[in-house]
């Protein structure tokens, strides 16, 4: 047996940026808990704009650099999180990003768009297999906002999930392993009017605010299940942020992509169970991604039934 750290955290994201401005605060604070943190990034993200003029010519239409940059930024942005496990899914480049829904970009060769999910999972399930993480983080069915590559990304990630516990696929990637439960993420849509509140009363340097539903994943309060509370770790999640400079414009508690619409950045992260068994009692909220793994989180707490999640060997 691999010596594995006693928690282990498996993200799965689309472009470089994405795991910053959703998970940062919870990847530093799992991080710094010494847990074993992964990083899974399924794209370089070639087709994204650029912030600074100085920087303009690494887009896909002029010099078509952009994604060997980004490497550089999310490698800088693992830093400021403290997580040293870090992969692109098939190796940097595999997949290229597929551009907003309803681009051209969309149907080209190499689009993550347009991979069969059977073709992409076999990546995911070797890494999943080898890491053997307890928890997995991922987007919902629709991506958190519509953009083809997270939603690709959840059905990879799903896919990949059921299959590395399924005895008799692809034994070459390794020995099969469940993961023991999957989150996608969330935001309660009273925290994400809060925020634009707080941003509006304090003002920011940016010409206009974002709308609430701009934000991936906003949701009803009654649809999270766990809140992770990274307020000890904002300024990393601030630090990371700012290390994808190409893509984010940060003032202080605040940022923008290249839209110039301010958003809040939240220190405190929230989820939605989406597989296995909740940790805590029916009608309570988790606070630990872990709670109620044997090992990794403490005994499993009577409270619910566990939502339906693949067969396999357990964690």
């Amino acid at each position: 047996m691999k010596d594995l750290s006693t928690r282990r955290l498996l993200l799965v994201h689309a472009h470089p940026d994405d795991e910053s401005i959703t998970n940062g605060a919870t990847m530093a604070r799992y991080a710094a808990d010494g847990a074993r943190v992964t990083l899974v990034t399924c794209t370089l993200g070639e087709e994204g704009e650029v912030i600074p003029p100085g920087l303009a010519h690494l887009t896909a239409d002029r010099d078509d650099s952009l994604g060997e940059y980004r490497i550089g930024e999310l490698s800088a942005a693992m830093k400021e999180l403290g997580v040293t496990d870090h992969r692109f899914l098939g190796g940097p480049g595999r997949y290229r990003d597929s551009g907003m829904m309803g681009l051209p970009q969309n149907r080209r060769d190499g689009a993550f768009w347009n991979t069969p999910v059977d073709d992409a999972a076999p990546h995911l399930v070797e890494i999943i297999r080898s890491v053997r993480p307890q928890v997995m983080v991922t987007y919902d069915p629709e991506g958190g906002y519509g953009h083809p590559d997270h939603i690709q990304a959840h059905r990879v990630a799903m896919r990949a999930a059921e299959l590395a516990g399924e005895r008799a696929f692809r034994r070459d990637l390794g020995d099969p392993w469940t993961i023991a439960k999957v989150y996608w993420t969330r935001v309660p849509r009273s925290v994400a009017e809060e925020g634009f509140a707080r941003l509006r009363a304090a003002g920011t340097g940016f010409p206009g605010v974002a709308a609430v539903d701009d934000i991936p994943g906003v949701v009803a309060d009654d649809e999270v299940t766990a809140v992770i509370d990274g307020s000890a770790f904002a300024e990393r999640k601030a630090a990371a942020m700012r290390a994808h400079l190409t893509q984010i414009a940060v003032d202080g508690p605040f940022f923008a992509l290249s839209n110039d619409l301010g958003q809040p950045i939240f220190a405190t992260e929230y989820y939605q169970l989406a597989e296995g068994r909740p940790g805590v009692p029916r009608g309570r909220r988790e606070d630990d991604l872990f709670a109620g793994i044997p090992g990794a989180g403490g005994p499993v707490v009577p409270g619910g039934p566990a939502v339906p999640g693949p067969a396999g060997v357990s964690a």
